[in-house]
């Protein structure tokens, strides 16, 4: 094993077996004897949790400290990079239920400088996941009842990154206000006079400057953007710096989203939000934007962890995914539909159709 080359085991002070880390006592507890150890370590940091310089990584230029090596295994199906430990030998993929068998390969990455731990528990993650599908209008009750009884969800770390920037911008435009004439029009051979809105426009130029703090952009390609966007938000000011120990017991995907790629995204939001700065500052009615310049400094980022609950559920044939914020219970997923409820649902309609026209044809 390389110096970079990390695998994590906490076994029991008491009976030397494996800890997990429990999200409803926040400590590691051992299933074997009922042990419990505190994670050490954990108060915040002075200052929060360090950022890196952004220039400095996509130049390979970071101090080696900030790199690790893991063992990873990568789905032939979806393509998901996630961590095993030296002990697994075989699985099912977490994001899409494919059987895999875990090779050797090495995942070098910057390491994670912090995440937030798990609050919600395995049986609290299927309750809401079950109430969520039972909201669903015709979604199968085979499959809501697999998912009550099936096997139990995954534990999963989503990798995302997060930027941050001070940015200055530049713009010309136009201000448009409006105004009203009275005009006369001819209706049905009359006329009318109305009232028809205009608009002038007058030149607008100035400068907007605005400090970007944490921008998220999710770094896993292993699930459709929406259903990761759908658990947001995500509560960052409670972020702790990253321990191992908090992954004792789940499992933590690689990234898939290189850092320029990732940085990439941030720029498209952090544009948007300029543009709208932008159309304030011009003000009036209506805005006309011409040209933004833009300067952009002191990129700094974090590679961090999200817990989410994951579950793949192969139904009839097909897979169905549903992911459950490891924080807040909301869930996002698949919408499954019975054939049978929706074809149950349109006779229904049908009938009650037909009701209501025998009613009124009698009554008239």
């Amino acid at each position: 094993m390389t110096d970079t080359q990390i695998e994590h085991r906490f076994p029991c002070d008491t009976c030397g077996s494996d800890l997990r880390f429990d999200p409803a006592s926040h400590q590691l507890v051992c299933d074997h004897c009922g042990n419990q150890q505190a994670i050490g370590g954990t108060q915040p940091m002075a200052g929060g949790i360090k950022e890196l310089d952004f220039r400095s990584a996509v130049a390979n230029q970071l101090d080696a400290a900030e790199i690790e090596e893991t063992r990873v295994v990568t789905c032939p199906n979806c393509g998901a990079s996630t961590e095993f430990d030296g002990t697994t030998h075989a699985a099912e993929c977490p994001f899409c239920a494919t059987p895999v068998v875990t090779d050797t390969g090495l995942h070098r990455h910057i390491k994670p400088r912090g995440l937030l731990p798990f609050s919600l528990d395995e049986p609290s993650a299927r309750t809401a996941l079950t109430g969520w599908l039972g909201s669903l209008w015709f979604a199968p009750n085979g499959l809501m009842d697999y998912a009550r009884k099936g096997r139990t969800m995954n534990g999963i770390y989503v990798p995302y990154w997060t930027f941050d920037a001070d940015t200055k911008s530049a713009y010309e435009g136009q201000r448009g206000m409006h105004y009203y004439e009275t005009k006369t029009v001819m209706r049905d051979g009359k006329r009318e006079q109305v009232r028809v809105r205009k608009t002038r426009w007058s030149r607008a130029s100035g400068r907007v400057a605005r400090f970007f703090d944490d921008v998220l952009v999710l770094a896993s390609k292993s699930l459709p953007k929406r259903y990761t966007d759908g658990l947001e938000p995500w509560d960052l000011s409670a972020m702790e710096p990253y321990k191992p120990e908090y992954l004792a017991g789940f499992r933590a995907e690689g990234y898939q989203v290189e850092l320029s790629e990732g940085f990439s995204e941030a720029r498209q939001y952090m544009d948007r939000m300029i543009l709208r700065d932008v159309k304030y500052d011009i003000g009036g009615d209506e805005q006309r934007v011409s040209d933004v310049q833009t300067q952009i400094s002191n990129v700094t980022f974090k590679h961090i962890l999200l817990p989410v609950w994951l579950a793949a559920y192969k139904y009839r044939g097909r897979t169905f995914r549903f992911v459950v914020n490891g924080r807040t219970g909301r869930v996002q997923g698949e919408r499954p539909y019975s054939a049978w409820k929706i074809t149950f649902a349109v006779i229904l309609g049908l009938i009650v159709a037909l009701i209501a026209g025998y009613v009124i044809a009698n009554n008239q």
